[in-house]
């Protein structure tokens, strides 16, 4: 598993990564770092299996995806660093700036992602970088919730 994922993610082959879950076609990274691991989000796609927030644009931009995260109280802030009492998203763009994937903090410091409707992973931030998913476009935090959502 390790050598296909490396495949696809160059980056992975250098750093160490561990695969926390099995292939899921339920959810996909929006919603993986958004917490959720019951509908897939994408503003593109049609519900019911499907999750945009409403009010959000339904459009592919940095911008609508920003603002998706804004909706569960994440802010844009400078930088991936841990910070005691936050949680963190990474959103991805491709060199167009059109966004391509999202990673959340764990509370460790490194990050999980759902890789599309493949598995969840364990990584570092900038692991997933290339060709794919392209590079860290935006950080975004909020406070850390506790209880139900």
């Amino acid at each position: 598993m390790s050598d296909r994922l490396g495949a696809v993610f160059p980056g992975l082959r250098t750093t160490s990564f561990q695969v926390t879950s099995p292939a899921d076609p339920i959810y996909n990274c929006i919603a993986w770092a958004a917490g959720s691991t019951t509908h897939w989000w994408w503003p593109l796609d049609d519900p019911p299996r499907t999750h945009w927030p409403p009010g959000v644009p339904r459009e592919i931009t940095i911008d609508a995806f920003l603002s998706a995260f804004m909706t569960l109280g994440y802010a844009v802030c400078p930088d991936g660093r841990p910070e005691a009492g936050f949680q963190k998203v990474a959103l991805f763009a491709d060199s167009q700036g059109t966004p391509t994937h999202a990673a959340r903090q764990l509370p460790t410091g490194r990050w999980a992602s759902k890789l599309g409707q493949s598995e969840d992973i364990e990584h570092d931030l900038r692991a997933l970088e290339g060709d794919i998913y392209g590079t860290v476009a935006a950080i975004l935090k909020r406070a850390v919730r506790h209880g139900p959502e």
